[in-house]
């Protein structure tokens, strides 16, 4: 072997000592892009038809949503559509704030003079009223009502409800109210019975005479007090706060 030869032998074998490793070795390009199959791209493809119609929907629903008119019903609207009896009234809830006024504006007035007792915001009326398809109805010639009788019923069916413990709750209640009278009537607002209910005609959900019977008033009347107040006492406290319940 000539030197020239062993010398290009040398060289070569020193090149195969530096070659790098097959881990060391840079990838093909082909397999680069190995990742990118035709299900991937299908994927892909869906995926970004979607999020694009998902788009469109949104934006078209947002434009339809300010085009539209709204009309949002009242919380009037919605007691009359419930059809509930003890259902809160804002109009008759107004009135209610109206007499509490009243009467303050009358105590303060006539408490210099030391003389409050000469108006009372209740007057017993001669003839019952009517609405909601009741017409007024006379009471029965020579008929008396009795609070004291209205009082001992309103305690027996108080504590036939649970409320036995809140009887002085209910009593001083309804004698600010009505003085247990089922005939009463509010100056101001209209309210009448016993509960001063708002307008009576709503005590005929508890039976349909309740323009003369005390056991029918304070039946609406309880039932009145447990969907707003509770309580007797949940009642009562509302009435010290703001004059009317």
């Amino acid at each position: 072997m000539s030197s020239g030869q062993q010398l290009q032998d040398r060289r070569s074998r020193r090149d195969d000592e530096n070659a790098p490793s097959p881990r060391g070795r840079a990838r093909p390009r082909s397999a680069r892009s190995s990742w990118l199959t035709p299900k991937r791209v299908i994927g892909v493809g869906v995926s970004v038809a979607l999020v694009a119609a998902l788009g469109v929907f949104v934006v078209k629903t947002m434009k339809e949503n300010e085009a539209a008119v709204a009309t949002p019903l009242t919380l009037n609207d919605l007691s009359r559509g419930l059809n509930d009896p003890f259902a809160s009234d804002p109009e008759n809830d107004a009135l209610k704030v109206v007499a509490a006024q009243a009467q303050r504006a009358y105590d303060i007035k006539h408490a210099r003079q030391r003389d409050a007792s000469g108006w009372d915001p209740v007057k017993i009326v001669k003839k019952a009223p009517g609405g909601n398809g009741f017409t007024p109805h006379a009471f029965p010639p020579g008929s008396q009502p009795n609070p004291g009788s209205n009082k001992a019923l309103g305690q027996k069916m108080a504590s036939a409800r649970g409320w036995g413990g809140e009887w002085g709750c209910l009593e001083k209640l309804w004698d600010r109210e009505s003085h247990w009278n089922e005939r009463a009537m509010n100056r101001s607002s209209g309210a009448y019975g016993i509960p001063q209910a708002l307008p009576g005609s709503k005590m005929a959900s508890a039976g349909g005479d309740w323009q003369v019977s005390a056991a029918t008033q304070i039946a609406w009347g309880l039932g009145y007090i447990a969907a707003r107040y509770n309580s007797p006492c949940g009642a009562w406290a509302h009435s010290q706060a703001s004059g009317w319940y």
